[in-house]
């Protein structure tokens, strides 16, 4: 059993909605890691970060990743910050990997820059922001089997190319 596909990105990429819609059309579950951890531990996730720390959370992120791709065969949403693991990216190699890639101006603007995201809250979330992505961006193409910009697309147009994308690896 493996997903049909995993969806990562940085927060505001679309993570979850994508992955609802993409599911629905391909007639299949979604399951995301991140209410995985929710679920399992009964505690929102800022409030891990907030009083257990982020390795803490990272942990927890790396089980539920693993968990779900020995379960799901639907579509994952995997939490943005999860490729930061060396053994999740081993993980991921081989399944059909979609990034959600976003510029930091759209991103900012979906997100908000909110204190219920944890590693954005702080002084300067717009930079936080910035610095994120200068850092994940490499990994994430690195993990990724798929890319699809965001920006400038609503979310079915997201869907359809996804699908597209998808289709053309099958070939």
């Amino acid at each position: 059993m493996a997903p049909r596909a995993i969806v990562i990105g940085p927060p505001g990429a679309g993570k979850t909605t994508i992955g609802r819609m993409l599911a629905e059309r391909l007639d299949v579950a979604f399951r995301d890691t991140d209410a995985d951890v929710v679920s399992s531990t009964g505690r929102e996730i800022s409030d891990i970060f907030a009083n257990d720390g982020e390795p803490a959370f990272r942990a927890l992120e790396e089980q539920a990743v693993d968990t779900a791709l020995s379960e799901h065969d639907g579509v994952l949403a995997v939490g943005g910050g999860a490729v930061l693991s060396e053994l999740t990216r081993k993980r991921l190699a081989g399944h059909p990997v979609v990034f959600l890639s976003v510029g930091l101006a759209e991103g900012a603007r979906r997100v908000g820059l909110s204190s219920a995201r944890p590693l954005l809250a702080g002084v300067n979330p717009r930079a936080t922001f910035k610095a994120l992505l200068d850092e994940r961006l490499p990994i994430y193409r690195s993990v990724a089997a798929v890319e699809v910009a965001t920006d400038e697309l609503g979310p079915a147009a997201v869907v359809d190319k996804v699908i597209d994308d998808l289709a053309a690896l099958a070939d």
